[in-house]
């Protein structure tokens, strides 16, 4: 069986490479590595979700589906003051994103977990996902909508899908489950969403 980026222990060989991505004017340095999602470089809809994301970020922020820890580690380091946890199922991924935080000098908290069933009772501000669409709508819609229990007051979700994959029917799906659900950009066939209550 091939491996998937969700893959809990991926079995591919490990041949790690590194980039470079400055986000909003803070050089950051990355090691990516096969089973983990975007070897080698921050892939577009990554990229279009970090640009969509608030001029400040405050408090308690959730990257659900960490990968190798691009958005989670922008975060801390561009705004020094969030509390940012890091969440992956895949423990190559997560053993990646504590090596790039420890290379970033980022303060982060990275956890095993599948969705975000290790994350229970915690709350956050902001939870930001590239969401694992190939794991399927129902593990996705699974993790919209714990999400959406976990938010603060005045918290909210935010996502990048691309449009082909899905994106009008996810948005139909947030608006069931979130009062407000916007539109925060659409290009590339990539939509960013803001989901909140």
């Amino acid at each position: 069986m091939n491996d998937h980026y969700y893959t809990r222990v991926p079995q591919s060989e490990s041949k790690p490479v590194d980039c470079e991505y400055s986000y909003r004017g803070v050089a950051l340095s990355f090691r990516t590595d096969a089973g983990v999602f975007s070897k080698g470089e921050v892939d577009t809809g990554t990229r279009l979700l970090l640009e969509a994301l608030p001029e400040k970020m405050n408090g308690d922020i959730l990257d659900l589906g960490c990968g190798w820890g691009v958005i989670g580690i922008s975060v801390a380091r561009k705004w020094p003051g969030t509390r940012v946890t890091l969440a992956d199922v895949n423990t190559r991924a997560l053993d990646l994103s504590r090596e790039n935080a420890r290379r970033n000098r980022a303060e982060v908290t990275c956890v095993e977990s599948d969705g975000m069933a290790a994350l229970e009772g915690q709350a956050f501000d902001a939870v930001v996902t590239n969401p694992p669409i190939r794991a399927g709508k129902q593990v996705i819609y699974k993790m919209f909508a714990d999400a959406a229990k976990s938010l603060k007051p005045g918290g909210a979700l935010y996502l990048v899908i691309r449009k082909q994959q899905g994106a009008e029917s996810c948005m139909k799906y947030l608006q069931t489950i979130y009062q407000n659900v916007e539109k925060l950009d659409k290009s590339g066939g990539f939509w960013v969403l803001r989901a909140a209550n």
